[in-house]
């Protein structure tokens, strides 16, 4: 694949053009106002600085890597596009909506691939007109540092299409696992329950915010407490997810915490808005 188009800007979306252009991709980055194009831009350019800074790129590799990728206010280079990802909201009629509009654009042979987290791809896919291109390819974040992408296969993907994307992200630096479509896939499905029940242990005065995370660092040997990296995720992220969970499979094992309602209404969402479980300068 040598043209890769990366729909969204944000902080999925701009990792996965980095490590696309690393790669030695052509890519484009599409989003819907230049103000989510310069933070993109900015994005990438501050992580390939800090892989610069710690000799894992020279200067040169950097410049080149951005240079090969450009961005867009338009969805034309999904005519050209060998594999489109796309990263943008986790909301089901938004997703839905743009995968209509790339359909029309992609070729016959271009892959199309759903960065969504926790969404049924089977369902994404009847919105195009291939659906057995159709593929969840789930980066984790952050895209440039972790080395994991979860292959979700559709009721329609077919082998071909999940051999290309575990392919493509092999050229990435990364390891691919296949999941089936399941709410949640794997990752969320186990990490969810986990963050889950961390915040019920806080809500119910078991123990306080750090003394919990502690556990889990020192105990379990996780390299964040899951209050952490609840705040990492966003917490409006991780309770729509429990939503989706709790609604795929119908099991009350997967009910959102109070707390963890309370804290996204009161826009408590962790690092993106400043407060979380933690505060943040």
């Amino acid at each position: 694949m040598d043209r890769v188009m990366v729909v969204g800007a944000g902080q999925m979306g701009s990792g996965i053009a980095q490590v696309a252009a690393q790669a030695g991709r052509r890519v484009a980055v599409y989003d819907v106002a230049q103000p989510f194009l310069d933070r993109g831009r900015a994005a990438v350019q501050g992580s390939l600085a800090r892989l610069v800074k710690r000799e894992k790129l020279s200067a040169a590799e950097a410049e080149a890597a951005l240079g090969r990728i450009e961005f867009r206010l338009d969805l034309e280079p999904a005519r050209e596009a060998d594999l489109v990802v796309e990263a943008i909201v986790e909301r089901y009629e938004e997703k839905a909506e743009l995968w209509r509009r790339v359909s029309e654009l992609a070729s016959e042979s271009a892959v199309l691939a759903t960065n969504t987290s926790s969404l049924p791809v089977t369902r994404l896919a009847a919105n195009v007109r291939r659906p057995e291109r159709f593929v969840g390819m789930h980066f984790m974040n952050p895209v440039p540092v972790m080395q994991l992408v979860e292959v979700v296969v559709g009721l329609a993907t077919s082998e071909e299409t999940v051999l290309a994307v575990e392919t493509e992200a092999q050229a990435y630096g990364k390891t691919t696992v296949r999941a089936r479509d399941f709410p949640g896939f794997v990752s969320n499905r186990v990490l969810m329950p986990l963050i889950n029940e961390a915040v019920f242990a806080l809500y119910e005065g078991v123990a306080s915010v750090e003394d919990i995370d502690t556990v889990m660092r020192l105990g379990m040997n996780h390299p964040m407490g899951p209050l952490q990296l609840a705040d990492f995720i966003g917490l409006d992220t991780c309770l729509y997810i429990l939503e989706v969970l709790q609604e795929g499979f119908g099991d009350p094992k997967y009910r959102p915490c109070p707390l963890l309602r309370q804290y996204v209404q009161a826009g408590r969402l962790g690092r993106k808005s400043g407060r979380g479980f933690y505060t943040y300068g």
